[in-house]
């Protein structure tokens, strides 16, 4: 089933409970982190003559993940389109020319494999989980799906009602709804500033030649990378690129579509309804892109942050402040930072969950923190957040999906996979100044851009929430 993505910071994904990576990484001692880094298999990146990189991991694993990420999502759409890379993903698993959707779901079930998809606001993403011995299968099986979908209209009726069912179970979920919200008042009237699955109006309206010209458009050899991790053999997966994919074509009917810049703008936006229980807050300055050298140094300044859950254990000894404040005073039942990055400009800024009359209490606690670090930070608790990223780092390559995640994203981000040791040096050099710095550049004295859904009367005006940006003090 198609599913959407709210990208956060690597940092704050889910991290997977499982017990050979706890067992391997759980030593804090700089030599055994230095050892387990070295012990991570190399990343080969081959680029094909349409352009099309392969790239891979091999860990020898019985299982791999292997999958086509493409440089395509909500970002490149405009306002008659917005929602066709979505609608797209969904009918990617319809039927191609050589498959029907029951041949393809039946081929699938019988090599014992998963097939999935989804849509982000820069990417779309078609990946297989199966066996070492069934790649070659699964690689021809996402080539047929890129390249012949039939895109039938029957079918394209059908998933338009799933789309439109699909949007109101979001709705449903209000951390999905604030984050839309945050990034409506945040990139007003640019392409980040709209949601991923597109208005209603515009999904009633999509038709076959618009997924037409989306394909003919954006599915381009240089915009696509074949990623794969665990038991698979970089140079068979070249092999495989060049049979199934060599052919693809990487020219434009004109110009190439260029990535339109998406300004910043503080602003606010409010949805009181005191029927829901508790109040839903998200708070963010403008961040900055993958690329960008301050990227590390916000990392870590969001990990310093940290996240809290009262159902999660930890209390007033939690080693972050703001995490030590919430569970002392109260103040929410949960919030997690986050670090959204995009090519040219990102979200930096925190999520809580907190009952009606707890909504200015909690945000002055979490500006007052932002205000701490931008002035304060120190280089004890910098070291503490620096240990934690790099642990959080390596937990989250836990599997073959991840980690082909991560070579797939970085591929289309930096055009290259960071390797483990190079990102561990870069963390390593932050330091408190460091810390101050950034946060000086991009939180103090910054507009700040808001979005609340829920019993939220007890949130401060726009005003007044601007004011605490910064700190009066001699």
């Amino acid at each position: 089933m198609a599913f959407r993505l709210v990208k956060l910071s690597t940092n704050l994904r889910s991290l997977s409970k499982g017990t050979n990576v706890i067992q391997r990484f759980k030593s804090s001692h700089a030599a055994d982190f230095k050892a387990a880094l070295v012990n991570v298999p190399a990343t080969q990146c081959t680029a094909l003559d349409n352009g099309l990189r392969v790239a891979s991991e091999d860990s020898g694993a019985q299982t791999a993940t292997v999958g086509l990420w493409i440089d395509a999502g909500s970002r490149y759409e405009d306002a008659s389109n917005n929602g066709v890379a979505h609608f797209l993903e969904h009918m990617a698993f319809k039927g191609t020319a050589k498959r029907s959707q029951t041949d393809l779901e039946l081929e699938v079930e019988n090599m014992g494999a998963h097939l999935n998809a989804y849509t982000s606001r820069e990417q779309t993403v078609f990946y297989a989980k199966c066996l070492s011995k069934d790649v070659p299968k699964a690689v021809e099986i996402l080539a047929d799906i890129i390249q012949n979908s039939k895109l039938g209209e029957s079918e394209i009726e059908r998933e338009r009602g799933v789309i439109l069912r699909e949007m109101q179970e979001v709705e449903s979920n209000l951390q999905e709804v604030v984050f839309d919200h945050l990034h409506a008042t945040a990139f007003q009237g640019t392409p980040l500033g709209q949601t991923i699955l597109g208005p209603s109006a515009n999904i009633k309206s999509i038709g076959r030649s618009d997924l037409q010209n989306y394909i003919s458009t954006h599915y381009k050899a240089a915009r696509i990378v074949l990623a794969a991790a665990g038991g698979v053999n970089h140079n068979e997966l070249v092999g495989l690129a060049k049979k199934e994919l060599g052919k693809l074509d990487n020219t434009f009917d004109g110009q190439s579509p260029a990535l339109t810049p998406c300004r910043f703008t503080g602003g606010e936006v409010i949805v009181r309804d005191d029927s829901i229980p508790l109040a839903h807050i998200a708070i963010a300055v403008e961040g900055c892109g993958w690329t960008n050298q301050d990227n590390v140094p916000l990392m870590v300044a969001n990990t310093l942050i940290g996240a809290w859950d009262r159902s999660q254990g930890g209390g007033v000894n939690n080693a972050s402040n703001l995490a030590s404040a919430s569970a002392e005073q109260g103040l929410c039942h949960s919030y997690q930072s986050f670090n959204t990055c995009y090519k040219d400009t990102g979200l930096w800024g925190i999520y809580y969950v907190c009952d009606p009359m707890k909504c200015a209490d909690m945000l002055a606690s979490v500006q007052n923190e932002w205000m701490r670090i931008c002035t304060m930070a120190t280089e004890n608790e910098v070291e503490r957040a620096k240990n934690l990223l790099k642990t959080n780092l390596l937990l989250q390559l836990d599997g073959t999906t991840p980690i082909c995640e991560d070579i797939g994203r970085q591929q289309l981000c930096y055009n290259r996979r960071i390797p483990l040791h190079e990102l561990e040096r870069r963390i390593n050099s932050v330091t408190a100044q460091n810390i101050r710095d950034v946060g000086m550049k991009y939180i103090y004295d910054r507009c700040p851009a808001v979005a609340a859904v829920g019993p939220v009367e007890n949130l401060p005006d726009y005003n007044r929430i601007r004011a605490s940006m910064f700190w009066y003090r001699l």
